[in-house]
């Protein structure tokens, strides 16, 4: 799965749980809120005043290294 900035939470947390663990590092602690699991993750980011580019790479070299 690729993971851009337009993916929503719920389908990244669906493909890889372990997200949630970079999600909550970055200020993130709604990642199990229902009104979450639709927002995209730039959307999110914006919500929670978060570089989307950052956490975006984090989660990519994740995925990447796994």
């Amino acid at each position: 799965m690729e993971i851009t900035k337009n993916t929503t939470m719920g389908e990244m947390l669906e493909f890889d749980r372990g997200i949630a663990v970079i999600l909550m590092n970055n200020g993130m602690h709604c990642v199990g809120c229902p009104a979450s699991i639709g927002e995209t993750l730039e959307e999110a980011c914006t919500v929670h005043g978060i570089d989307a580019d950052a956490v975006l790479a984090q989660i990519q070299e994740y995925v990447a290294n796994k």
